[in-house]
């Protein structure tokens, strides 16, 4: 019987090119004149090791620098320096978890197309000293020795021991579910 030996790839992740966003949502009774702020990750590294005919030894890992996450949006700078000090003092508090810690040890890849896949990730999310299993779907693309992912998903700050954050008394709050968007992109390690 003759076995085949397939290859992973080691791809690492180009943080220059890539884009990764978290959507908060405002309730409350001046939900209406809050704003649902984007938050951008600037500081942020991970690889992955590939090959779709290897799912079982494929394998992801990305690292956060929590203090890295800035206000994307146009408001005013002493708005935007407001939130992102409550964010990294009150809700991520980075001085105490600096880092933001996601690892799939297995991928479930699924061709699409030539070239083309969808991709799972059953992993784990270490976020605020809370470890919780996230798992995340992504569409991959592969060029030559480059891959690009792309996706979303939803967590609950309460689930990583984050309380939302509220002003103006509580008229003003962050809804508990936060969205994450990330367009990746990957380059071969020569």
């Amino acid at each position: 019987m003759e076995t085949t030996k397939t290859t992973l790839v080691h791809y690492v992740v180009d943080a220059r090119a890539s884009r990764l966003t978290v959507q908060a949502f405002a309730t409350g009774l001046l939900s209406a004149v809050g704003h649902n702020p984007t938050i951008g990750v600037r500081n942020f590294s991970g690889d992955v090791n590939f090959s779709p005919e290897a799912i079982q030894s494929s394998e992801f890992k990305m690292s956060i620098q929590a203090n890295s996450l800035s206000v994307q949006d146009d408001i005013a700078d002493k708005d935007r320096r407001e939130i992102e000090r409550l964010m990294n003092e009150q809700v991520l508090e980075t001085a105490k978890y600096p880092e933001i810690v996601y690892e799939a040890p297995m991928l479930s890849i699924t061709r699409m197309g030539e070239s083309l896949y969808t991709t799972v990730l059953d992993g784990s999310l270490a976020l605020h000293g809370v470890t919780r299993r996230q798992p995340v779907t992504a569409r991959v693309a592969v060029f030559g020795t480059m891959l690009r992912a792309s996706g979303d998903f939803i967590l609950k700050q309460t689930d990583y021991e984050i309380k939302p954050i509220s002003v103006a008394g509580g008229a003003i709050k962050l809804k508990d579910e936060l969205k994450f968007s990330f367009e990746m992109v990957a380059r071969e390690e020569e």
